[in-house]
Formats: structure tokens, sequence, C-alpha cells
């Protein structure tokens, strides 16, 4: 099997993406890459799986307000509590599911910056479905919605604090431990300082680790008809269910 993890940013230059080949009890990084435009992308997206870092879609509440807004229809949300109906505006199911767990709040794909990123990646989505790759926003085809703090937490490793300036300095350590647990990872030369110097390239590295897991149905699925039902348009964030080392076995 061969994984890839895409760290997506607005911009190809803060956009990195990490392949990995697995065999039996070896996990080698083959290809490590920043600065990647869309075309880069798609003809790395050649793995068996793919963990994209990026909402795969927005809260159904909050595409029925913008459309009856635009249309001059009542607003969907009249007459409710405005502060749960703007979370639900705010926060997609997975969202959500994560938040009532005890998961690191994900950001807002509807109120903060990272809409922009999804909408890029709205755009690699459809472009992979049109060339004929299996696209499914809940994770079943080729690619999966990554969320690299959940995927650290779930793992037992501090997600807080790499991506400052400040602390960029524990990523060395976060790598070393990532190794620790898989039980090998084989980076090429020049590999180790990249990813702890980055964390667009760590994060794609978690990534591509996440679209292992999923490729091994080591992720949580929806739990409910109506998740199920709002993941095939809002995304999915597939969060590991399994210790790292489950990665190498099988």
């Amino acid at each position: 099997m061969i994984t890839l993890g895409i760290d997506l940013a607005a911009q190809p230059s803060n956009t990195s993406a990490c392949a990995i080949e697995w065999e039996t009890g070896r996990a080698v990084i083959s290809d490590l890459r920043s600065g990647l435009d869309d075309r880069a992308l798609l003809a790395m997206a050649k793995a068996d799986k793919v963990g994209i870092d990026a909402p795969f879609g927005w809260p159904d509440e909050f595409v029925e307000a913008v459309v009856a807004h635009r249309d001059g229809a009542p607003w969907p949300g009249r007459g409710a509590d405005q502060d749960l109906y703007r979370f639900r505006l705010s926060f997609r199911a997975t969202d959500r599911h994560l938040i009532e767990h005890g998961g690191r709040r994900p950001l807002s794909v509807s109120t903060d910056l990272i809409g922009v990123v999804a909408m890029r990646c709205a755009n690699l989505l459809d472009r992979l479905s049109a060339a004929g790759e299996p696209v499914d926003r809940a994770g079943t085809g080729k690619v999966i919605e990554a969320y690299p703090a959940s995927a650290l937490s779930s793992w037992g490793l501090a997600a807080t604090g790499y991506k400052s300036r400040v602390g960029a300095v524990r990523l060395p350590q976060l790598l070393a431990r990532l190794e620790d647990g898989l039980g090998g990872l084989e980076l090429g030369r020049g590999d180790r300082e990249a990813i702890g110097s980055d964390h667009n390239r760590f994060d794609a590295l978690v990534a591509s680790l996440v679209a292992r897991a999923a490729g091994l149905g080591l992720t949580q699925l929806p739990q409910s008809p109506e998740q199920e039902d709002r993941a095939a348009r809002e995304g999915w964030i597939h969060v590991p269910t399994n210790p790292l080392a489950h990665l190498l076995e099988r």
C-alpha cells in the first residue's frame, strides 16, 4: 500500500505532501515535498489512499442559511436559540462529534480562514472525481479527511503548540515519538531535518499515517444514520482508533 498525506493550504507555498510505502514491517517515506500547486498534488494522488488535512464540505445549516438569505427567504434559524443555531452554522456533524467527545475543537470551515482552504480542497476533489477516482466525502473511496491534531491526540501525543514559532522546537521530539510508536519509519536523506523543522511537512506525514489507518479500517466512522447522511455532504474527520504500532502489523 502507498499512502499520501497532504497538508493543504490556501497557497502552494505552504502546501506539503508526504508519500509512504508500506511493506511487511516497514514504512518508508518515498516522497516528501513542499510548495505544491494543484497540478503537482493531482499527479501525486495516484497513491492507494490519500489523507487531506482540509475540510471536505460545509455545515448543512450554513449552506441552507446562505441559500435562503440569497433568495430572500425567511432566515432558517428564525425563532431558534441563536447561540445554538450559530454553533450549528459554524460546525459540521463531524466537528460536533469531536467536540462532544472531548476532542480538540476543529476550526470552523464557515467562519474561520480555513474556509479558503476548503474551497481549494473542493476543487481538488472535483478534479479527482472527474478523472475517474472514487471520491466519497465520508472517506470510503480514495480520499479521507484528516485532522493531524486529533490524530496525534488519539495516539497519546501532545498536539498543541507545535505550529507556533516558539513551539516548533517540539517537532523533532514529536517526530521521534511517532517513530517509536510506529516501531520504525525509514526516512530519506534530509527528510528528518525537513519534517523536524517544518510543521507543514510534519502534518503531511501525520495525514499519511491517518490514510494508512483508514485504509486498514482503523479509524472512527459515522456513528448514526444521520451522521452518515451528513458525512456524504459535509465530510468526515477520520480519527485513528488503534495504536500507531498497528499500522505496521498488517
